[in-house]
């Protein structure tokens, strides 16, 4: 059976490919979870001349009010006021009703559903209708509704303020074909809204909580990953990856795996970034798309980073050759960023992916029980789409070394280090590849420099103490007190 697009691309994958008509949907939640911009937003994208949408209201705003609330969307449309969109107030019939009696109100719903095929019809809100019947009356009220609307084939929302016991013994949610529960949660320094779907029937939905942003473009969801990623379908291999930096890729067997994900460690100013450069320059040389997250340099400041080496990604951005995300760590969202990734990937057509850092993206989404999982399926749609990952994370840069993604090292395919070094009066940079799965690569530890060119790996190193990170690394010394030539 066609189902009826919620017109959010996102929305109808979580809910399994839309709403079925003739199913009758709650969607519940506190005031300013985002239940009224939802139901009108779907009135706007689905409504026609033949077939219209109709929002019912009980005893809300004035309808001028709610029009008004609408002018600064791009899915508002005034010429649909009316041909498309009909809003028609309930409360006189609400007034007049007595104790025991919503028949006037559900005579007036079904007509409409029957009489005039309406796509959608909404009523907001269902809730208050319990302040003027008694629980045997509105019980019986609306599965008259339900029934009788079911055969018009339109979509029925019912929206409303429900408390969780409400929800719990409800004659609306026994009655629902399916239950959209908003929330919204307070937290610094971004409060935060979510979508979850209770129940869907004949449907596949997703499960868990759903992130929710209210916007200027209007009701946003970006599905939870873990939900709908699988396990990884990695397309045929290719020949290796280039990584742009000058001396790596002999270090690894002649470059990355194809579609392999890449970690790169290491303490502040040590070129975790700039290497993350070199990757996607390497990639926009070759033509190819690439996409950059950051989490701290601005999208003008990586640009002019680049800049100073030669690479012009201010043109690679106008020709739509390289994204560049920049996602302020006070405002990040693990969901709304796997969905910039994802649909970024969706061609196929973007084989570099960068992620800086990871540390951050941990410690901001403050959602640590989460976090593996999370990072196995973002690795997995990445790898999925032929996309190799380029990944920083920060190590300490004074005292011992440590691990800042314990436990989950394992995701990645590659790690890199890189670490400063005491020479003599002077501190240097080397790096060592700690792993490569499935991969030969070279175990010693390498000079390496930031140069005009970016970051480039120099000559293997002999003589050192704390590789494992013990202490910090230093050169081992002769009996003259500093390395030899």
């Amino acid at each position: 059976m066609k189902r009826l697009s919620t017109g959010l691309e996102d929305l109808d994958l979580i809910l399994g490919g839309g709403l079925r008509p003739g199913s009758v949907v709650v969607v519940a939640g506190p005031p300013g979870a985002g239940k009224t911009i939802l139901a009108q937003q779907m009135c706007f994208a689905n409504a026609t001349v033949e077939h219209k949408a109709v929002y019912y209201t009980t005893l809300s705003e004035p309808h001028s009010k709610l029009v008004e609330h609408l002018r600064g969307f791009p899915f508002f449309d005034p010429e649909a006021l009316g041909p498309k969109v009909e809003y028609v107030h309930l409360g006189d019939m609400l007034r007049d009703t007595g104790e025991t009696d919503l028949e006037p109100l559900i005579d007036e719903v079904v007509r409409r559903a029957l009489d005039d095929e309406p796509v959608l019809v909404v009523i907001d809100s269902t809730r208050m209708l319990r302040d003027f019947v008694s629980e045997q009356a509105l019980r019986k009220a609306l599965y008259d509704l339900t029934s009788r609307t079911a055969h018009s084939g339109a979509v029925l929302l019912l929206l409303g303020e429900y408390t969780a016991e409400e929800m719990q013994s409800g004659p609306e949610f026994a009655l629902a074909d399916g239950i959209i529960h908003l929330s919204h949660m307070s937290r610094e320094p971004v409060d935060r809204r979510s979508l979850r779907v209770v129940k869907m029937r004949a449907a596949s939905h997703l499960h868990g909580a759903h992130t929710v942003q209210i916007t200027a473009d209007g009701f946003q969801v970006f599905p939870r990953v873990e939900s709908f990623a699988g396990e990884e379908d990695v397309p045929a291999k290719g020949e290796r990856v280039p990584s742009g930096i000058a001396g790596l890729d002999a270090l690894m067997g002649g470059g990355i795996p194809y579609a392999d994900a890449t970690l790169v460690l290491g303490p502040s100013g040590v070129g975790k970034t700039i290497g993350c450069l070199n990757f996607i320059a390497e990639g926009l040389a070759r033509g190819e798309r690439c996409l950059y997250i950051t989490f701290q340099d601005t999208v003008d400041q990586l640009v002019e980073m680049a800049d100073k080496f030669g690479w012009d990604f201010a043109a690679a951005r106008s020709n739509d050759q390289l994204m560049i995300s920049h996602v302020p760590v006070g405002s990040l969202d693990l969901d709304v960023l796997v969905s910039v990734i994802r649909h970024r990937l969706d061609d196929g057509a973007t084989p570099r992916v960068v992620i800086d850092s990871l540390a951050e993206m941990a410690h901001a989404a403050r959602e640590a029980q989460r976090f593996p999982a999370y990072l196995r399926s973002l690795v997995g749609i990445v790898r999925a789409a032929g996309a190799s990952l380029w990944v920083t994370s920060e190590t300490r840069t004074l005292g011992p070394i440590e691990e800042p993604l314990a436990g989950m090292m394992f995701l990645f395919h590659n790690v890199i280090q890189i670490r400063y070094i005491e020479h003599c009066a002077e501190i240097g940079r080397i790096l060592n590849i700690l792993k490569m799965r499935n991969s030969r690569h070279d175990n010693g530890f390498h000079a390496c420099h930031i140069t005009d060119d970016g970051v480039i790996v120099g000559d293997k190193q002999q003589r050192l103490a704390g590789m494992l990170g013990w202490t910090v690394l230093r050169d081992c010394p002769t009996p003259s007190g500093c390395t030899e030539p």
